[in-house]
């Protein structure tokens, strides 16, 4: 029997109250994600890459060989092994470093896999290395040996495993041991985007949240994104509010910056953190060269977060450069700071 239309003009109501509100909000999530590679904007030579790797195994009908992405955090390397699933038609586990902690983890997971399925592990590079053992044998032979019982009764026992695809992703390929890193047929590095890439995601996912964004407003997200996706996504979620609250849902250029001024990202894309990055190196060791354990003892954050999110885009656009003595403050880093270098007239 045919189920009654609700009316067009009556609202249709969460289901599951609080709940149902939360499976919207995570569905509009995933929503953002391009789901093909056609609709992927920017990282024009990893994707041609792809697209020949997912062609030969479709034509072959083969799996997958094996993929690693890494770069920054926020470029996208989820986003493009979801895509791969999707593109190649086939299932996909999603896991991180750090929860396979021992053996045993990790040989539930492979032995758990279908034929032909992507197990996509984040954070690829914090698997312990005595875990990480058991990867090589499963991505070159598809097998693990694994140890029953202890002491004189202990045995080992192989186990077979469905041909699968492993896809890595990692922000510290460095970290990653060789005998690894030489198991993937691809290593494929995301870089930061251009402003016109940025623009163009920009369009994609303010329509995509409702957000009626002109283009001043749209050329504002771009130029404080930081040459990163999830930025993007972010600022249009806080812009969305901004303007529904404050400016009657619309963000032109002026509503924007208004936006982005309240989360204290300036006109460059510098937050409050890479003010005080900037600052301690002028105010507090002269400009360099320094160290990031000596900065980030100078501001209060650790230095292994100051080396992973704050200072490659501080590097990328000329605020600092890292030399063999440590970090050194360009002109351009002391302007940012509204100071001028030793030496130099005002």
């Amino acid at each position: 029997m045919a189920r009654a239309q609700r009316p067009a003009d009556e609202p249709t109501p969460p289901s599951g109250g609080k709940d149902g509100v939360a499976r919207t909000d995570r569905a509009l999530d995933a929503g953002l994600r391009p789901p093909r590679l056609d609709d992927f904007v920017g990282q024009p030579r990893t994707v041609e890459r792809l697209r020949v790797m997912i062609g030969a195994a479709r034509r072959e009908g083969r799996t997958l060989d094996h993929i690693l992405l890494h770069g920054p955090p926020g470029l996208g390397k989820t986003t493009l092994a979801m895509i791969l699933a999707e593109e190649m038609g086939r299932p996909i586990r999603v896991t991180s470093g750090p929860v396979v902690e021992k053996a045993s983890d990790l040989a539930g997971l492979l032995t758990s896999l279908q034929e032909g399925e992507l197990l996509f592990i984040d954070e690829i590079h914090r698997i312990p290395k005595t875990v990480e053992e058991f990867l090589y044998s499963a991505m070159e032979d598809f097998r693990i040996d694994i140890m029953i019982d202890q002491g004189p009764n202990a045995r080992s026992v192989r186990l077979d495993l469905p041909k699968f695809t492993l896809v890595g992703a990692t922000t510290r390929t460095g970290l990653l041991t060789a005998p690894l890193r030489s198991r993937f047929t691809l290593q494929t590095r995301l870089d930061y985007y251009t402003r016109e890439q940025l623009l163009s995601i920009v369009g994609r996912n303010a329509g995509l949240l409702g957000l009626d964004l002109d283009a001043g407003g749209a050329a504002e997200v771009a130029h404080r994104a930081r040459g990163t996706p999830r930025i993007v996504n972010n600022l249009l979620r806080f812009t969305r509010d901004y303007a529904l609250e404050r400016a009657d849902g619309k963000a032109d250029r002026a509503v924007v910056a208004a936006a982005l001024e309240l989360l204290e990202i300036d006109r460059h894309g510098l937050d409050d953190m890479d003010h005080r990055f900037l600052r301690a190196m002028a105010e507090k060791h002269a400009g360099g060269p320094v160290g990031l354990g000596s900065i980030g003892a100078a501001i209060g954050e650790d230095a292994h977060t100051l080396e992973e999110v704050h200072e490659p885009f501080l590097v990328q656009e000329g605020y600092v450069t890292r030399t063999p003595q440590g970090r050194v403050l360009t002109e351009k880093g002391w302007l940012a700071v509204g100071l001028h270098p030793p030496g130099r007239p005002a």
